[in-house]
């Protein structure tokens, strides 16, 4: 079974200190290969140097997160057009609305992911969408570019918001939060799906599944999100994993899936 987390934030802080050893239990649980996000200017150039150093196992991606919005200048716009086109950087992203926190006004939030939105359209690569509390501009933003490929990173809703993504041609990522006692609607969501447009997650270090909620989330976890999302689909574990896994590829451009080292020596495959 290979698995892929197509959204950790490898290069967060409280990684540095047991990154390699994060990397080994990945591996040990089946994740073969993981997107990193890149959500500042400085973690996107730190998530691409990931992907330089663990090449066929780590990619990136490049944006700004909402909450950074209000810090997006002319300065960054060249900096993000400028690591977007590098083979190690599969996404344009972490991008964008957030109406829940509102670090960043709205107006400048909606500047910023719009700009995303025709950066990824642009270079024809995926874009990686956040969304909290502003589905209904969400959608309003992501008609005003047909075409654009991308994913609903860390998917929260339920079944009713699904329609306008489906309808847009984007996949549907989900996370942690589908494992939660009180989500049921989320889970009802992952239940619905289309397999050909359902991935997984942890966004790591961020939203640690049930079980491990108060600790920090790493991508071998990826397999207790896949899990949860078999078990509401009623669908087998290994056949989910080979369907996100393709779905992932696909999108990402990530196929085909490589040997990487294993902790013991040899392929973790």
């Amino acid at each position: 079974m290979e698995l892929i987390d197509i959204g950790c934030n490898l290069a967060h802080d409280s990684f540095d200190a047991d990154r390699t050893e994060v990397l080994e239990r990945a591996r040990e649980a089946d994740v073969v290969q993981m997107v990193v996000t890149g959500a500042s200017e400085d973690g996107s150039l730190a998530a691409m140097e990931l992907a330089r150093a663990h090449p066929g196992e780590l990619f990136a991606t490049c944006g700004v997160h909402p909450h950074h919005a209000s810090d997006f200048t002319v300065e960054t716009e060249n900096l993000m057009q400028q690591l977007a086109i590098h083979d190690e950087v599969r996404a344009v992203g972490e991008t964008g609305l957030d109406w829940f926190k509102e670090f960043s006004p709205r107006e400048r939030q909606l500047e910023g992911f719009l700009w995303h939105l025709d950066l990824a359209r642009r270079l024809d690569k995926p874009v990686v969408i956040h969304c909290r509390d502003a589905h209904e501009d969400t959608v309003r933003c992501v008609r005003q570019f047909p075409g654009v490929r991308g994913v609903m990173h860390c998917y929260t809703f339920g079944p009713d918001e699904l329609a306008p993504y489906l309808e847009a041609g984007l996949y549907i990522s989900f996370s942690g939060v589908v494992t939660y006692p009180k989500n049921d609607a989320n889970r009802a969501a992952a239940a619905i799906v289309p397999e050909d447009r359902l991935l997984v997650e942890t966004d790591c270090p961020f939203l640690a599944p049930q079980g491990h909620r108060g600790k920090r989330n790493e991508p071998a976890l990826v397999r207790t999100v896949l899990e949860r999302v078999a078990e509401v689909r009623g669908a087998g574990l290994e056949e989910l994993a080979r369907a996100t896994s393709a779905n992932a590829a696909r999108l990402f451009g990530l196929s085909p899936l490589v040997d990487v080292p294993s902790p013991g020596g040899g392929s973790a495959r």
